[in-house]
C-alpha cells in the first residue's frame, strides 16, 4: 500500500512536469507527443491509486480465522 503510494506521487510528479511544460514547445508534433506521455503518466498514477485503495480495503476487512 505505500509503495503503491510512493509510486503514485513520483508518476503525478512526472505528469504535473510533463503538462506544465508544453508552454515550452512549439512544434505541433512535439505537444502532441508530450501530451501522450503526461496523460500516460497521469494513468500509471491513477492505477497506482487504485491498487494502493484496494489494498487498503483488503487490509480493513480482513478477518482472523477462528479456527487457528
Amino acid at each position: 500500500m505505500v509503495v503503491a503510494a510512493i509510486f503514485a506521487v513520483i508518476c503525478l510528479i512526472v505528469a504535473i512536469t510533463g503538462f506544465t511544460s508544453l508552454g515550452n514547445i512549439t512544434d505541433p508534433a512535439e505537444v502532441a507527443d508530450a501530451k501522450g506521455f503526461a496523460w500516460f503518466w497521469t494513468f500509471l498514477a491513477s492505477v497506482a491509486i487504485g491498487l494502493a485503495l484496494l489494498a487498503w480495503w483488503v487490509a480493513r476487512n480482513h478477518k482472523e480465522d477462528e479456527d487457528a
